[in-house]
């Protein structure tokens, strides 16, 4: 999975200040200390637009009382009535929340956050309430001013060669120091897989968790069919530990990053393990791959390249996979209807922590690698409430450290963006909004060597026809 777009150490990687925010402090609170311009301008900053705030706060109203929030205002008073056991959202300056989500929508409605404009005591639980359903949150037939309303993806920001290791860096190279106040020993930032109960619910806990990434990596190599002499690319390195694990299955890796921290750490960890001859770490985008390989595995990087580079990326996996080889891909999806609708628009996630990415439907993957290329979807399978509670132990361990994340230098709104970006992704994945799966990609009528073990309690569903979009 991939973190917010800078850090408090590097201003030049601030985005571009909003032209239609006022360099004011909000009136009602005063001028904020903790909120540094240089690095946070577009939080610093109170938008200006009493019209748009107050439509804001219609539709505050409108999902306070569909979705029964309680909405508190400062002095403790309902914004409508609401049960006393509903999601909570306390409003600490309520004119600039509303000026800010006026001005910016669900962008706004993050850096009123990140501000301190709003708490609440249960930011997932009110984050999935919010999640479920959210074309219903406005009302019907508003949807064609949205075009007014959102914004589009910067242009350099998109997935290209030159803008992708930036994209990459202003996440990944943040410091390693940081993901390993977090993840656990096996420094592995996606999904893992674990152990289910007989109601085949996950059943998670912080001890298990280095378990349960080994269990998921493992599934994946088996899906790609990696065994002793297999010849294995992976697109996306992490921390290196899917390099390791294939390695020590006696297969050569060639693992391909963007990040010169991830390099760094993972040729460490390699070399430590006394596995340098038969794993290598390059500094590469995936576009340069060169050789030919049995596998091709990729976890979690799709979401990074962006919709319009899938087909140069399905094009890659397709020109440097061997005869009878297998592709397997771990990837975010969202159902293919919101995936259209978000298509090209300019999000918190993008503006504060993935920019340049789309997490794309598993259609939009399979008609992509069909339209383009050889390869098509033979099996997948999918574990989405297994990434909640993957989510759930970094976002506790993350606020236990919190101490040790402003030790690095990591100032209160960086720690606030990471506090909601945890819980908004933990809320995608209970929400139903969000899904993970294992894909596997191979050519029809080459038949190649069967995966060594099936992952028997992950649900098999039946790879989507391919049709036009």
């Amino acid at each position: 999975m991939t973190a917010p777009t800078r850090s408090p150490l590097d201003p030049a990687a601030a985005p571009d200040q909003d032209p239609d925010r006022s360099p004011d402090a909000d009136p009602e609170q005063g001028p904020d200390p903790d909120v540094d311009p240089l690095y946070w301008p577009d939080v610093a900053a109170t938008p200006r637009g009493a019209l748009r705030a107050a439509v804001a706060g219609r539709l505050l109203r409108r999902a306070a009382r569909q979705r029964g929030l309680r909405v508190e205002r400062p002095d403790g008073s309902l914004l409508v009535p609401a049960p006393a056991d509903g999601p909570t959202l306390r409003l600490h300056r309520p004119g600039a929340f509303a000026r800010r989500v006026g001005a910016a929508g669900l962008i706004g409605f993050g850096e009123a956050y990140q501000a301190g404009d709003w708490d609440s005591p249960d930011l997932v639980g009110l984050l999935t309430a919010l999640a479920t359903a959210p074309e219903t949150l406005v009302p019907a037939g508003t949807a064609r001013l949205r075009p007014l309303v959102v914004r589009r993806t910067p242009a350099g920001e998109l997935g290209t060669v030159e803008n992708a290791r930036r994209n990459i860096q202003r996440h990944y190279d943040l410091s390693n120091e940081l993901f390993g106040l977090f993840l656990d020993p096996t420094m592995t930032y996606s999904s893992a897989v674990f152990p289910t109960g007989p109601d085949g619910a996950p059943r998670a806990s912080w001890p298990g968790l280095a378990a349960a990434q080994h269990r998921k990596i493992d599934r994946l190599l088996d899906l790609a069919a990696v065994g002793p002499g297999s010849r294995v690319l992976e697109i996306g390195t992490g921390w290196g530990e899917l390099a390791l694990r294939a390695a020590a299955r006696g297969a050569r890796v060639v693992s391909l990053t963007l990040s010169a921290e991830q390099l760094a750490l993972a040729r460490h960890r390699i070399a430590e393990a006394g596995l340098a001859g038969l794993a290598e770490v390059r500094l590469c985008d995936y576009r340069r791959a060169e050789g030919e390989y049995d596998a091709v595995v990729s976890v979690e990087m799709v979401e990074a390249v962006g919709r319009a580079f899938w087909p140069d990326y399905f094009a890659v996996l397709d020109r440097v996979l061997a005869p009878g080889g297998r592709v397997a891909i771990q990837s975010i999806t969202m159902p293919h209807e919101r995936m259209m609708a978000s298509a090209g628009t300019h999000t918190w996630i993008l503006k504060y922590v993935f920019p340049g990415g789309l997490i794309p439907s598993t259609r939009a993957l399979a008609e992509t690698a069909a339209r383009h290329t050889g390869l098509l979807l033979t099996e997948e399978h999918g574990y989405g409430p297994h990434y909640a509670e993957t989510l759930r132990l970094w976002r506790e361990r993350f606020a236990e450290r919190a101490g040790e994340v402003a030790a690095l230098g990591f100032d209160r709104v960086f720690r606030r963006t990471w506090e909601l970006y945890l819980a908004y992704s933990e809320a995608g994945f209970r929400s139903g909004y969000l899904d993970v799966r294992q894909l596997l990609f191979t050519r029809p009528g080459e038949v190649g060597p069967a995966p060594s073990a099936a992952p028997a309690t992950l649900p098999r569903t039946p790879a989507p026809r391919v049709g036009p979009a």
